[in-house]
């Protein structure tokens, strides 16, 4: 009997191991394969992922984020949320305190902690979402549609990311982010308020 409960407690961790564990890169970030490795020039980026028919979004994260653990161990491996920014997202990675070059959209070059500190970057993680075309000379907080700072439940990520990608922000009308939101959250009906 005690045999039996062990082993059944040894093939439920297992089991779970997958959605617990989130690879960490040499540089200490998370790593998931919808990520994609640029030469963090984002006029390019923005260009890729035109081409490909997804949305541009950056993403800062630093070593040893707990929240940036959160989203990649209970948020973004879930199914719907992993599929959907597989399908509909070009995801730059970044690293808060990092010295990789990037490039903005007004051609400026720092390193990664630079670019955070011009673009005001406070939390980790924080996405930052990118309009299909950005106006020459601007950078990408200021033609950002929209930025997302700190670890979200799956069902506002969702939300997030679904708001976006169907340019709901650019639609007449009094439904913002919030607002859709809150009617997601009605027609979810699960008893969640995430």
């Amino acid at each position: 009997m005690i045999i039996s409960r062990i082993g059944a407690a040894v093939a439920a961790a297992v089991l779970a191991w997958p959605l617990a564990a989130a690879e960490l890169g040499d540089d200490g970030l998370h790593k998931a394969a919808w990520m994609r490795d640029t030469f963090k020039d984002l006029r390019e980026d923005l260009e890729e992922a035109r081409a490909e028919g997804k949305r541009l979004m950056l993403m800062f994260e630093q070593r040893g984020c707990i929240y940036c653990t959160k989203m990649h161990e209970e948020v973004f491996p879930a199914a719907e949320i992993a599929d959907y920014i597989e399908e509909n997202y070009f995801v730059v990675q970044l690293n808060l305190h990092g010295d990789i070059e990037v490039t903005d959209f007004d051609g400026e070059t720092l390193s990664e902690k630079q670019m955070a500190r011009k673009w005001g970057i406070l939390f980790t993680p924080t996405m930052m979402f990118l309009p299909p075309e950005v106006a020459e000379g601007a950078t990408a907080p200021q033609a950002a549609v929209a930025v997302m700072p700190g670890a979200f439940g799956k069902g506002t990520t969702l939300d997030m990311l679904t708001w976006v990608n169907e340019e709901r922000y650019a639609l007449e009308g009094a439904e913002d982010f919030q607002r859709y939101h809150a009617r997601m959250i009605q027609e979810r009906n699960n008893g969640s308020t995430d």
